[in-house]
C-alpha cells in the first residue's frame, strides 16, 4: 500500500499555485512559503519510511515555522481585547505564533488514524476557513481564499482514492503538509487577531483540536508520557463502541461540519452572543466527549452532576407527592 500519498496533494497545490496562479500572489511570499512546505514534506517523507521519533518530527515542523515567522513575515502580532484596548505581543509573538503551527500541524497529523480520515475532515474545515475568510475577514487579501480552494482542490481529487477501502495512504507527508498549512492560512487572519478571527479557527479546527487536547489530557490523568500513543482517539472510541470504519469517518465528518456551522455564526453575533456560543458549544462538546468516554469510562464529572440534579429533582418531586397524598388523606 502506498504511503506517501501526501506528495500528489503537495505537488497538485504547488503547479496549480505557481504555473496558473502565479500573478494573484506576493511572490516572495510564495518562494519562502514553498520552502517551509519543503521541509514539511521531507519531514514527513522520512517519516514514512524510516519512522522518526517524535522529537525529530517535532524539529522538522519547528524549523518550518521560523522560516514562515521570521522569513515570509506570516505571524500574530496583536490581539485586540474586548470592551477596547489592543495588546501587543511583541517578544511573545514568536512563540506562540511556533505553538500555533505546531499545535495545528500536530493535531491534524494525529487525526489521520482511518482511510479519509483527516483528508476529509481538512477539506470541512479549510472550505469553511476560505468562505469566513472572503466573507467576513477583510484583513487577509483574496489570495487567501484563492490558496486554500486551491489546496481544498487538491485533496477533493485525492479523497476517492483515500476513502475506506483506500488504494493509498495519506501518510505523515500528507497529514503534516495539510496541518501545516491549515496552521498557516489561520495565520493570515490572526496577524491582528480580534476576539472573532482568533475563536473562529479554533471553532473550525473543533474536531482535530478535540482530540488532540483530550489525548493530552488522557495521558497526564493516566500518567503516561505525552507522546505515546494509545488507541483512545476518538476514532477509536467510535468503533469501539461498535460503528464500522465508514461509519465512524462520515459521523466525525457530520461533527466536522457542526463545528463549521457553528463557526459560521460567531461573524454574525455580538459579543455576548459569540460568548454563549462558546459555552454552549463547550458544554455540549464535555458531555459528547464523556458519553463516549474519550478521557475514559469513570471520567464523566459533568453528565454525573446531571445525573445527581435529575435523581435529586426526581426524589423532591416524589417527596411533593407524598406530602400531598398525606395531607388529602388526613382532610378526608
Amino acid at each position: 500500500m502506498p504511503t506517501l500519498g501526501g506528495l500528489a496533494i503537495f505537488i497538485a497545490f504547488n503547479i496549480t499555485n505557481f504555473f496558473f496562479l502565479r500573478s494573484q500572489y506576493p511572490q516572495k511570499q510564495m518562494i519562502v512559503l514553498f520552502l517551509a512546505e519543503c521541509i514539511i514534506i521531507l519531514t514527513g517523507f522520512i517519516d514514512d519510511i524510516y519512522e522518526l521519533k517524535p522529537k525529530q518530527k517535532l524539529l522538522g515542523i519547528i524549523i518550518a515555522a521560523l522560516i514562515v515567522y521570521y522569513v515570509a513575515g506570516i505571524k500574530m502580532t496583536t490581539i485586540s481585547i474586548p470592551f477596547g484596548g489592543l495588546f501587543h505581543l511583541k517578544w511573545l509573538s514568536m512563540p506562540v505564533t511556533i505553538i500555533w503551527i505546531v499545535a495545528i500541524t500536530n493535531a491534524i497529523n494525529l487525526l489521520d488514524g482511518l482511510d479519509g480520515l483527516a483528508t476529509g475532515v481538512s477539506i470541512i474545515a479549510v472550505t469553511t476557513s476560505a468562505l469566513t475568510s472572503f466573507f467576513f475577514l477583510n484583513n487577509t487579501g483574496v489570495f487567501v481564499s484563492v490558496l486554500m480552494l486551491t489546496l481544498v482542490a487538491a485533496m477533493i481529487g485525492f479523497l476517492p482514492y483515500n476513502f475506506n477501502p483506500a488504494s493509498i495512504f495519506l501518510g505523515d507527508t500528507g497529514s503534516l503538509f495539510i496541518g501545516f498549512m491549515i496552521s498557516v492560512f489561520a495565520l493570515y487572519g490572526l496577524k491582528n487577531a480580534t476576539f472573532i478571527s482568533l475563536i473562529i479557527p479554533i471553532i473550525i479546527l473543533g474536531v482535530p483540536i478535540t482530540d488532540t487536547v483530550y489525548a493530552i489530557l488522557r495521558r497526564m490523568l493516566n500518567k503516561k508520557p505525552i507522546f505515546q500513543a494509545d488507541k483512545h482517539h476518538l476514532h477509536h472510541r467510535l468503533m469501539q463502541m461498535g460503528l464500522t470504519h465508514r461509519q465512524t469517518v462520515l459521523v466525525i465528518y457530520g461533527i466536522a461540519l457542526i463545528f463549521s456551522f457553528i463557526s459560521l455564526l460567531f461573524p454574525l453575533s455580538n459579543f455576548w452572543g459569540s460568548v454563549a456560543l462558546i459555552i454552549a458549544t463547550l458544554i455540549g462538546l464535555e458531555l459528547f466527549v464523556e458519553a463516549i468516554g474519550l478521557v475514559g469510562g469513570n471520567r464523566q464529572p459533568l453528565l454525573h452532576l446531571i445525573k445527581k440534579m435529575v435523581l435529586s429533582s426526581s426524589d423532591t418531586k416524589g417527596l411533593y407527592e407524598r406530602e400531598v397524598k398525606r395531607k388529602n388523606k388526613d382532610n378526608k
